[in-house]
């Protein structure tokens, strides 16, 4: 290939990723779909911009080694161990109760057993890329489906080593093979070569990173890590292993070494570039000339293959401790096949597994479960959601006449409600999600499914008599629906709210709620507090410091309340609130260096000193707009 040849086509994939990439995220399909689209768009079934990808596709894979060794990096055999029930019990049972029914329906189809064992397998594995990006998206990996589906792809990236590995042994039994006579020989190179890298990963490798770090040249210790890798998958390659499992093994060696976050940030970018290249290569080849020459075959494939695995997610999902509720969902997250399937696949197709073309159709129907994993997750929300919500009637609310009623019992809601609660004050809880209703009931909290802005269930839960409601609803717009509604019906009842955000503050003043908190709004002036104590700020001057900005804050705040709808009114305040806050915190450090006696661990003003100090301050607050309260 010539030097222009090989500059072209790299101007046309950075071209197709920059364009493809941003218009997937954007669309919420992820950037491992704008990669496959990319691929398919410039590849031989597209504009024919690149007519070889089988060359590309091979350099692309050093992108899995790289991902691997970096898998490999975070995977510590201590923090491994912890968690080794629900990722090695509940992700071998994954795997296994979809890759069962898949690779009989495989057989069933005229698969050598081989092939139907390995393309079972592999369409069981979930794509890493696509779930995580989802469940972020959705705010879902802190929840029990989030941590049940880590522990699942964590397993899956674990299983996809052996299951390469496995590859090359099963070949030498499919139809047709030569027995090669050389079991033992071929075993012992395996052992050989697994020893050196245990050699090389667990020896050699920390010292030598410890002589690079300590010469200070940044290029030569990613150097060194690239070659560490490439190395080590080179080594594991000669003996006929995959290259993949050397990285990953290299990577769990080195990830309780005190350079591991040094590797990991050396090799991520060349990791997701070559992932990224990996992935275009894979779009490009996508055989779209299946779908027009056996269209029928192709959608009873991708339709076969997604109907017998959310089914299988579905089954386990109960003995995974997944709540009925929720069941559903993660069927439609882990629904779609796994880039690790692409290069079992590819190994299989080497390793002639996967006779015809059931390597393409294979490959196919993965590109277009991963496309699918959106749409699965629309149909989860409009259908079974949907249903659940309409199915699961409002608990019936006892009043038992408590003072306060609580809107809200999230992470939020939670916090102010078990300080009432230990302080002896008795709430009504009114909450939305059915999982945390059934956790807190066991906790034996007097909770109640039902969505606090429905008039009938306030009146249930004794709004009319109540003294106090506390408004820590997650969405805002249903939070501003429940206070119009009690503030329409309900006018005496007090109220405390929670808000999200400014424009969620001022919303919520502007219905004449008095005591608004914006939720991380303490915590962030309590972090810069103690920053400035750590930075070697006196702890009474901390306080002041942060004291002052919280009343200008809350004053800025208030003083453009009545001209919040009104946007050029409001700009011009803000920069004049900003420069005001300057001048503030300039005459603050310049009292705090003439007044040095003042503070938690200095001694005391003079007889007479403290009024002066007082005076002064006054006069210095005057000037600088800043009455005192």
């Amino acid at each position: 290939m010539s030097e222009h040849s090989i500059l072209s086509d790299a101007i046309v994939y950075l071209a197709a990723a920059v364009i493809c990439v941003p218009l997937a995220s954007r669309s919420k399909l992820g950037s491992v779909l704008g990669y496959l689209a990319a691929g398919c768009i410039i590849g031989p079934f597209g504009l024919r911009f690149v007519e070889d990808p089988e060359s590309t596709l091979h350099f692309a894979e050093i992108g899995v080694v790289l991902m691997l060794f970096v898998i490999g990096l975070e995977l510590d055999p201590s923090h491994l161990w912890k968690m080794r029930r629900s990722v090695f019990g509940g992700g071998a049972m994954q795997l296994f109760a979809c890759a069962i029914p898949l690779g009989l329906g495989l057989l069933a189809l005229g698969l050598p057993w081989q092939g139907a064992l390995v393309a079972g397998l592999a369409l069981g594995l979930s794509s890493t890329a696509v779930a995580m990006q989802t469940m972020g998206e959705k705010s879902l990996l802190s929840t029990p489906v989030g941590k049940t589906s880590f522990a699942i792809l964590l397993f899956q990236d674990i299983a996809a080593i052996p299951l390469l590995a496995m590859v090359p042994l099963l070949a030498e039994r499919a139809p047709g093979a030569a027995a090669s006579g050389s079991g033992w020989l071929g075993a012992a190179k395996v052992l050989g070569a697994v020893t050196l890298v245990f050699v090389i990963g667990r020896f050699l490798t920390r010292p030598i990173l410890r002589i690079l770090a300590d010469t200070g040249l940044r290029e030569v210790f990613t150097g060194f890590a690239l070659l560490l890798v490439l190395g080590i998958a080179q080594i594991m390659a000669s003996v006929g292993i995959s290259m993949a499992l050397g990285a990953f093994l290299a990577g769990v060696l080195l990830a309780g070494s005190e350079y591991r976050h040094a590797l990991e940030s050396d090799i991520e970018p060349f990791k997701g570039l070559l992932m990224g290249l990996f992935f275009i290569a894979v779009g490009m080849s996508i055989d779209f000339g299946l779908m027009t020459t056996r269209p029928l075959f192709v959608l009873g494939l991708v339709l076969g293959f997604q109907v017998l695995k959310v089914l299988a997610l579905r089954l386990v999902a109960g003995p995974l401790g997944i709540g009925n509720a929720q069941r559903w969902l993660i069927a439609a997250l882990l629904a779609q096949g796994g880039e690790f399937a692409f290069v079992v696949f590819g190994v299989a197709r080497s390793a002639k597994l996967l006779p015809g073309d059931w390597d393409a159709l294979f490959t196919l129907a993965v590109a277009l479960s991963m496309a699918l994993t959106p749409v699965l997750m629309i149909l989860h929300d409009k259908l079974v959601l949907s249903r659940q919500k309409q199915e699961r009637e409002a608990d019936e609310i006892v009043d038992e006449g408590r003072p306060v009623i609580i809107a809200g019992f999230g992470r939020f809601g939670q916090i102010v409600g078990r300080l009432l609660f230990a302080s002896g004050m008795q709430a009504t809880v009114l909450d939305h999600d059915p999982d945390t209703i059934d956790l807190l009931k066991r906790f034996k909290f007097r909770v109640y499914y039902g969505d606090a802005t429905r008039l009938d269930l306030l009146h249930a839960a004794g709004a009319s008599r109540a003294k106090l409601l506390v408004v820590a609803i997650d969405d805002v717009e249903a939070s501003v629906r429940l206070v119009e509604n009690v503030r329409e019906h309900f006018p005496s009842l007090k109220i405390v709210a929670r808000a999200r955000n400014v424009g969620h503050w001022q919303r919520l003043r502007s219905l004449g709620v008095e005591i608004v908190e914006r939720e991380t709004f303490e915590a962030a002036i309590m972090v810069g507090r103690h920053a400035l104590e750590m930075l070697g700020v006196r702890p009474y001057d901390a306080k002041e410091r942060a004291d002052v900005f919280r009343r200008h804050n809350v004053r800025a705040m208030e003083s453009v309340l009545p001209i919040w709808q009104d946007v050029e009114a409001r700009t011009k305040m803000a920069i004049s609130s900003r420069d005001q806050l300057e001048r503030q915190m300039e005459t603050d450090r310049k009292a705090a260096e003439r007044h040095v006696a003042r503070g938690w661990h200095t001694d005391p003003p003079p007889p007479g000193g403290e009024a002066e100090m007082k005076a002064e301050e006054a006069a210095e607050e005057e000037a600088a707009g800043e009455p005192r309260s």
